[in-house]
Order: structure tokens, then sequence, then C-alpha cells
């Protein structure tokens, strides 16, 4: 299946979204979207909100980088990702995710930042 025909709907403002913008707009949407709470696929999200909130050390970091590769392996056949990083606030508790990878269709390389808390 070719995946440049992939057409959607900006979710800020109901214009079409394709390629790129797509891509980062979908993979927002499967990093933030709780296992278990989509109805007729409850296989479809991450497990990142259950890892919000965990003391942060290195094994919270290995698990928030094992639940976005997991996730988007299985919900985003159109990339191929290189790198998961983060930077977790000591201030406020935030957290953004910088993830980092390729197009498997046209080699494009992209990097995407998802604040998750």
């Amino acid at each position: 299946m070719s995946t440049e025909n992939y057409l959607g709907m900006s979710r800020e403002n109901g214009a079409a979204v394709a390629g790129l913008a797509h891509i980062q707009q979908s993979i927002r949407d499967i990093l933030l979207t709780p296992l278990g709470t989509r109805v007729m696929r409850r296989t479809y999200g991450s497990l990142l909100s259950a890892l919000i909130g965990q003391p942060q050390n290195a094994a919270l970091r290995l698990q928030i980088m094992s639940a976005c590769y997991l996730a988007i392996l299985q919900w985003e056949p159109r990339i191929t990702l290189t790198d998961i990083s983060f930077d977790a606030s000591t201030f406020d508790g935030g957290m953004v995710i910088t993830l980092t990878g390729s197009r498997t269709d046209t080699a494009q390389g992209f990097s995407l930042t998802v604040p998750v808390s």
C-alpha cells in the first residue's frame, strides 16, 4: 500500500493535511491516547498516560522510550524511528518527548516534539 496517499483533517482548523504534517498529527494522537480508551479499537494508543506522574528516574526513562516505540511501531507504518529522547522539567513536572526518524516511503527525515504533560 502506498503511504503517500494518506489524507486527513487538521485537528486544529479542519483543513486537509497530508504528508509529513499528517504523520506528525497521527503520532501525537497515538502517543496521547491512553490504551483502552478508543471504542472498537482498545489496543490503539500508548502507555504514556500511565507513566506520567511517576518518579522520574532511569527506569521511567526506559519505560517512556519503550511505550513510544511500541505504540508507533504498531500504529504508524509510515515512519521508522531512529531516536527517542525526552526532557523532564524539575520545576513543574512537565515532560517533552522528541522523536527523530524517517519516512519509510521517501526516507525524508523528521523531528517531532510532543509535550505530554
